[in-house]
């Protein structure tokens, strides 16, 4: 990568690492509010941001409805469901466990595209990656499988991973039906579903409703909306058009690094070996994955596997 890519790439696993810091303030405390809350303010800002740049940039809205439809799609399932759950589960576990959680998204990646996607298939190499990396989770939840564990418990864990398995669907849709979408108005319209629904939903489920009450809470908000979403998809977007999805999904490496230094830092979360341990194991396994193989390999890998007689 180019030194532009480099610094686009460093600033979004900055902004997407610190975002678990942000969630945890905004849910927790005495001035917290609801996961829904945050959430409906969150997007809200997202997409204020968002629109702007459309209006900077002349783009405009489709109007097809098979179109619109695959982008409801993708604010259900990009947005509004992993979103809930990431800042559900953070009323139960730590941050910096969050973000290591969440760095298992190219894992479920490479298993949901082999069957959906014909140009994304598991090979030895990826395989291999696929058992370090699960390995890797199991470390990281097995010491919060016993009651006594603390802060931390299963249900919160669970709910991060399934937010995780949720994100890879939504990617691999949108790689399979919404490929000729340009970036910006992808972002955009999948924040209007979302902001849409949360702002519906959030009413009815949230009696009586709290809004953000505290300087701190209203930075956390709008500091996840504009530089969390807004900014964020755009350094995004921008880097998969530069260097491709591959590497630009490597800055999900960056995530647990710095999602459990701030919680070590601002939040005094425990460092625990668990993390340590789990931590290495994810991302080594995800190296593996989005490791490039080598040709020859590859042909020796598919000669060894062929039938007899071909």
């Amino acid at each position: 990568m180019k030194l532009k890519e480099w610094v686009a790439f460093i600033l979004l696993g900055l902004i997407w690492g610190s975002s678990f810091l942000w969630i945890k303030i905004g849910v927790d405390g005495a001035a917290s509010i609801t996961p829904f809350v945050l959430v409906t303010f969150r997007v809200s800002f997202g997409l204020l941001g968002l629109l702007v740049v459309m209006y900077l940039q002349r783009q405009h809205f489709p109007r097809d409805r098979a179109t619109i439809l695959k982008f409801v799609f993708m604010g259900v399932f990009n947005t509004v469901v992993p979103f809930l759950l990431i800042t559900w589960g953070e009323t139960r576990i730590d941050s910096g466990l969050a973000s290591i959680l969440n760095a298992a998204t190219p894992l479920f990646v490479i298993v949901i595209a082999h069957f959906w996607l014909h140009d994304e298939k598991i090979t030895l190499p990826r395989l291999a990656g696929l058992i370090t990396g699960f390995v890797g989770v199991v470390v990281l939840v097995l010491q919060n499988l016993q009651p006594s564990s603390g802060q931390n418990d299963i249900l919160g864990e669970l709910a991060v991973l399934l937010a995780t398995v949720s994100y890879a669907v939504a990617l691999i849709f949108s790689r399979r039906y919404l490929r000729g979408a340009k970036p910006v108005v992808q972002s955009t319209m999948i924040l209007v579903v979302a902001t849409g629904l949360m702002w519906v939903v959030t009413p009815v489920v949230d009696q009586p409703l709290v809004l953000p009450s505290t300087p701190l809470t209203w930075i956390a908000v709008i500091w996840l909306g504009l530089l969390g979403l807004c900014v964020a998809y755009l350094l995004f977007f921008y880097l998969n058009n530069a260097v491709g999805p591959t590497r630009a999904s490597l800055v999900t490496y960056v995530f647990p690094v710095v999602g459990m230094v701030l919680g070590l830092i601002f939040l005094n979360e425990p460092l625990t070996w668990n993390m340590i341990v789990g931590a290495a194991l994810v991302v080594g396994g995800i190296v593996v994955v989005n490791r490039k193989p080598r040709v020859k390999t590859e042909v020796k890998v598919e000669a060894a596997l062929a039938p007899a007689g071909k």
